[in-house]
C-alpha cells in the first residue's frame, strides 16, 4: 500500500489501536484521530464490521474490505455479510469486497501503449492469467477484484470501464451475479459504446433445477438464461482463463474488420486443411479466392499446390522475397478481412523470415493478421522477440483460442454495428391487454386452459374457436357451432398434462362421439380425483409446426421467454432458446435461428414453410405479457402453438398458466 500510495501521490496513514508505527510511519489508534478526512481505507482486520462503521461516521468515501468469512461460507457469514451492506447503504461509503484481495493496487506496466484490457474479477488469482498478458506487451489499465459484492459489484465496474476512453475491452472472470438486470443495464452501456466485453461465466453444468408445473419451468435451467442474457446483450462468453485471456488481447486492439473472410495461409498442406476445417467448424467464413487472384499466386507458389483457401505455399517460398509478396496477395484481396497463418513449429531460418514477413505486412494493412505460434517451447528469438514485440500481429499458442478470439471478433463488430438498446424500445406504461389480464389472476392459483386462453386472448394472441360446456347436450350443442370435427377437453385448474390422463380426444366427427367423449372425459375426470369447471369443445386445427412458448421466472433476472419445439415431446427434443425481456425483433428472430429444427419452419419433406412472422409476433406478445404482469405471473405454457403455414398466422392450442402469490 505504501508503495502504490507513493506512485500515485496519496498520502497513507496507518491505523491501529496500539502500535506505534508501521514500517517507520507513525499509526493513528483510530479513524477518528487522523488529521483529513479519508478517500479510500484499506481494511485489513478479521472482524471488519466495527472499522467500516467508524469510517462511515467519519464519512469516508471508499473502503476496501480484505477478510473472509461471510456470505461465502454459510448462512451465518451470509448475515454478517447483510450487516456489513447495511451500514453501508445507511451512509456514504462504497465498499469493495469483502473476501477480496488488493489485485486493484497491482503495480501496471505504464510503458505500454494502445487500447488496455480492464479486468473483473470475483476471484483474485483467477485474474492472474490476465494481467500476466503485461509480459506479453500487452497493457491492462485496471484490475477491480469484486470479492462478496457486498456493496459494489461487477455491473458498476462495467459501467464505469465502459466509459473509460483507455479501455479497448473487459475481461470478466464471474461466479455469479448480484442483480441480472444492473448487469444487463451495464453490459447495454457497454454495447452502445461499442466496448467488448468477455467473461467466463462459471455454472454451466447447473441443473436449474426447480418445482415447476409447465414444460418451459422444466425446460429453462439457470446456465441456459445467462447464457442467454450474455448473448444478447453482445457479452462474448468463453470457457477458460486461456481463452478469456486470448479473446480479450485480440479484441482490444484489433481495428474493425473490412470484411469477414478468412485465409489460412501455411507452408504444409495438411496444417492448412487442419486448420481450414477447424475454422469452418467454429463458424467462420473461408471464401474460395478468385481465379485471378490464384493465378496471381501461382507465380510464387508451384502450380501443384492449391491456393484456393487454404493457401498451401508449399514452404520454399517463405525463404525469399516471394514470402512476401504472397500475404501482400492475399491481403489485398477484398473478401479477405482476416489471414491465418500457423507455424506448427519453428524451423529457422525459414520461420524467421516467414514471421518478420507477416509482421512488416501487418504493420502496411488494417487487415487483422494472426499467428498460431506452435511450439511448446516458446523461447524462440522469432516469437519472443519479433512476434511479442509487434502490436499489429495477433499472436497464440493454440489454433482453438485463435479461432475462438478471430470468431468473436468478427460476431463484436457485427454485433455493435447499428445496435439498437432494447431498454430504449421497451414499454413505458401499462397495455389496454394488461388491465383485461389483471381480472383473470388469481395469487396462487394454476389457471385452467379456457381461463389461460382469456388471457392470451387479452394480449391478442390468436386461440381456437371453442365453447364451455358442462353437459353434453351442451357439448353437441357446441360442436355444431363450433364446427365438426372438433377436439374435446376436460378444463380445471389442476390439470397441467391432460395428454397422459387420458383427459384430450381429437377428430370427433359426429354428435354421437361428442356424447360419447364428453361422458368418458368426466368419468376419467372423477376416477382421477380431478375437479373440473367443465368441458372443452374446441375447433381442430391441425395444418402446422408445433412450437412451445412460454415464461418462467429467474431468480436473477426475472421473467423470461422461452420458444421451441412443441407437441408431446417437448422434454425429450429440449430444443429451446431463451430470451431475457426486454429484447426485440430482431432478438427473437435470433432465438428461432438457434434452434436446431429451425428447418421444420421453413418447410420440409413438401410441406409449406411456416407463418414465421407470427410466430415472431406471438413470442414479443407473450414477453410484453411477462413484463406487464412481472410476478403475478409465475409460468405460462402455450404447448402446442400450432404455426400454420405462411400467412395464416399461429393459434395457441393449449396453454397452462400460474399465478404468482
Amino acid at each position: 500500500m505504501a508503495d502504490w500510495a507513493g506512485r500515485v501521490g496519496a498520502r497513507l496513514y496507518p491505523v491501529h489501536p496500539s502500535r506505534p508505527s508501521v514500517f517507520g510511519t507513525p499509526c493513528s489508534p483510530s479513524v477518528a484521530d487522523l488529521p483529513e478526512q479519508v478517500d479510500l481505507a484499506v481494511v485489513l482486520v478479521g472482524d471488519p464490521l466495527p472499522v467500516v462503521e467508524e469510517l462511515a461516521e467519519a464519512k469516508a468515501r471508499f473502503a476496501v474490505v480484505f477478510a473472509s468469512g461471510f456470505a461465502e461460507t454459510g448462512e451465518a457469514g451470509a448475515a454478517a455479510q447483510r450487516r456489513l451492506a447495511e451500514v453501508v447503504a445507511q451512509s456514504g461509503l462504497r465498499l469493495l469486497g469483502p473476501n477480496t484481495n488488493l489485485n486493484a493496487f497491482e503495480r501496471f506496466r505504464d510503458d505500454l501503449e494502445g487500447p488496455a484490457i480492464a479486468l473483473i474479477t470475483q476471484s483474485g488469482h483467477q485474474g492472474r492469467p490476465v494481467f500476466a498478458l503485461q509480459e506479453l506487451g500487452i497493457r491492462l489499465s485496471h484490475w477491480a477484484p469484486t470479492g462478496n459484492e457486498a456493496d459494489l459489484e461487477t455491473a458498476d465496474f462495467l459501467s464505469y470501464f465502459a466509459e473509460r476512453p483507455e479501455v479497448g475491452a473487459i475481461a470478466c472472470y464471474l461466479e455469479g451475479l448480484k442483480d441480472g438486470r444492473s448487469f444487463l443495464l451495464a453490459a447495454d452501456r457497454a454495447a452502445r459504446r461499442g466496448v467488448p466485453v468477455v467473461a467466463v461465466k462459471v455454472g454451466r453444468t447447473e441443473t436449474g433445477a426447480r418445482t415447476a408445473a409447465s414444460h418451459t419451468g422444466k425446460l429453462t435451467g439457470a446456465d441456459a438464461v445467462v447464457d442467454a442474457a450474455l448473448r444478447q446483450f453482445g457479452v462474448i462468453r468463453v470457457d477458460g482463463l486461456d481463452e478469456l485471456q486470448d479473446t480479450a488481447a485480440l479484441l482490444a486492439r484489433a481495428r474493425p474488420p473490412r470484411a469477414d473472410g478468412v485465409v489460412v495461409y501455411s507452408i504444409s498442406g495438411g496444417t492448412g486443411a487442419h486448420v481450414a476445417d477447424l475454422a469452418t467448424e467454429a463458424g467462420l467464413r473461408l471464401p474460395v479466392l478468385s481465379e485471378a487472384r490464384q493465378a496471381e499466386l501461382h507465380q510464387w507458389i508451384p502450380e501443384y499446390l492449391s491456393v484456393a483457401n487454404p493457401v498451401d505455399n508449399g514452404g520454399h517460398p517463405v525463404g525469399d522475397e516471394r514470402g512476401r509478396k504472397i500475404i501482400d496477395a492475399i491481403l489485398d484481396d477484398p473478401a479477405v478481412g482476416v489471414l491465418i497463418c500457423p507455424i506448427t513449429g519453428p524451423f529457422p531460418p525459414l520461420s524467421d523470415r516467414l514471421v518478420r514477413d507477416l509482421v512488416d505486412a501487418a504493420e502496411q494493412t488494417d487487415k487483422l493478421v494472426c499467428v498460431v505460434w506452435g511450439s511448446p517451447v516458446g523461447t524462440e528469438p522469432a516469437y519472443r522477440d519479433v512476434l511479442l514485440g509487434s502490436s499489429r500481429v495477433a499472436t497464440f499458442r493454440t489454433v482453438g483460442n485463435c479461432l475462438t478470439a478471430v470468431r468473436a471478433h468478427l460476431a463484436h463488430h457485427r454485433f455493435t454495428t447499428g445496435y439498437r438498446s432494447p431498454f430504449d424500445e421497451a414499454p413505458r406504461t401499462p397495455s389496454p391487454s394488461y388491465r383485461k389480464a389483471q381480472a383473470l389472476m388469481h395469487p396462487g392459483e394454476q389457471l385452467s386452459e379456457h381461463a389461460a386462453k382469456q388471457l392470451l386472448r387479452a394480449y391478442g394472441i390468436r386461440v381456437p374457436r371453442e365453447q364451455l360446456v358442462t353437459s353434453a347436450a351442451a357439448a353437441v350443442r357446441a360442436a355444431g357451432l363450433v364446427g365438426y370435427p372438433v377436439v374435446m377437453k376436460a378444463s380445471g385448474a389442476r390439470i397441467a398434462h391432460k395428454t397422459e390422463l387420458g383427459l384430450v380426444k381429437i377428430g370427433l366427427t359426429s354428435a354421437s362421439q361428442v356424447r360419447d367423449a364428453y361422458r368418458e372425459l368426466t368419468d376419467i375426470a372423477r376416477y382421477e380425483g380431478v375437479s373440473l369447471d367443465g368441458v372443452l369443445v374446441c375447433q381442430m386445427v391441425e395444418q402446422g409446426v408445433e412450437m412451445v412458448v412460454g415464461v418462467t421466472h429467474d431468480d436473477l433476472f426475472g421473467p423470461t421467454v422461452t420458444v421451441g419445439l412443441g407437441g408431446v415431446l417437448v422434454e425429450v427434443l429440449r430444443d429451446t432458446a431463451v430470451g431475457v425481456p426486454p429484447f426485440g425483433e430482431e432478438q427473437a428472430r435470433d432465438m428461432l435461428a438457434g434452434l436446431r429444427g429451425r428447418a421444420l419452419l421453413d418447410g420440409v419433406r413438401g410441406r409449406p414453410p411456416a407463418d414465421l412472422d407470427a410466430l415472431v409476433e406471438v413470442v414479443l406478445r407473450v414477453q410484453r405479457m411477462a413484463l406487464e404482469l412481472g410476478d403475478r405471473l409465475a409460468e405460462l405454457d402455450i404447448n402446442p402453438l400450432m404455426v400454420l403455414p405462411q400467412g395464416q398466422g399461429a393459434v395457441a392450442l393449449d396453454a397452462l398458466a400460474v399465478c404468482g402469490r
